[in-house]
C-alpha cells in the first residue's frame, strides 16, 4: 500500500523534484551537446561550473521555498528566484546596457544586492520579504538612472528601448513578487 502523502509533498513532491532538478541537468547538457556540432557555442569548464553553481542555488533555493505551505510564498519565491537567474544569465551573457563588458552592467548586480540583502535582514520571513522584493524594484529602476547619471555608458545605450523594456519587465516582476509575499504574510497572520 502507498504511504499518505504529507501537507508539504511528501511522496507525491518526488516526482516533481526529479522533474526540477532533471530540468536544470537537462539545461546544463544542452550547451555541451550543442558545443558538439557548432563552434558558436564555445563554452569553458568555468563557464560549466559556474552555470551548474547556479542552477544549483536556484534549485536550493524552490527547494527552501517549496517546503512552505503558502502557494503565494512558493510563487513569490519562483519569481524571486527566476528574477536572479536571468539577470546574472543577461548581463554575463550579452550585457543589458551596452555590450556584458560594460561598467553598467555592475548595477544590475545591486539590485541583486539589494534583494539578496534583504531577503537574509527578513530572515526570509514573507512580510519582510515583501519589503525585500519592494526594494530590489525600486533598485531596478534606478539602474539606467545611475547609469546614466555616473556617465557609465553612452545615452544612446543606457536609454535604449531594450534597456527601459527589460527594466520595467524585470521591475514589474519585482513587484509581482512582493505582492505575493505580502499576500502570504497576510494569510500568516
Amino acid at each position: 500500500m502507498m504511504a499518505k502523502a504529507d501537507q508539504h509533498g511528501g511522496r507525491r513532491g518526488i516526482p516533481w523534484r526529479l522533474l526540477g532538478w532533471g530540468a536544470a541537468g537537462a539545461l546544463l547538457l544542452a550547451p555541451a551537446i550543442a558545443k558538439q556540432f557548432t563552434h558558436e557555442v564555445s563554452w569553458s569548464a568555468f563557464d560549466f561550473a559556474f552555470a551548474a553553481a547556479m542552477l544549483g542555488v536556484v534549485g536550493l533555493g524552490l527547494e527552501l521555498a517549496f517546503r512552505s505551505g503558502n502557494v503565494d510564498f512558493r510563487v513569490a519565491a519562483a519569481i524571486a528566484l527566476a528574477l536572479g537567474f536571468v539577470t546574472i544569465w543577461f548581463t554575463g551573457a550579452a550585457g543589458v546596457i551596452g555590450s556584458e563588458g560594460d561598467g553598467a552592467n555592475l548595477l544590475f548586480g545591486g539590485v541583486l544586492a539589494v534583494a539578496l540583502v534583504g531577503a537574509l535582514l527578513a530572515r526570509f520571513r514573507a512580510a519582510g520579504m515583501a519589503w525585500a522584493m519592494g526594494a530590489a524594484a525600486v533598485a531596478q529602476v534606478l539602474v539606467p538612472v545611475v547609469a546614466a547619471a555616473a556617465d557609465l555608458s553612452p545615452p544612446s545605450l543606457v536609454w535604449a528601448p531594450e534597456v527601459l523594456i527589460l527594466t520595467a519587465a524585470f521591475t514589474a516582476l519585482w513587484l509581482a513578487s512582493a505582492w505575493l509575499f505580502r499576500r502570504a504574510a497576510t494569510a500568516a497572520e
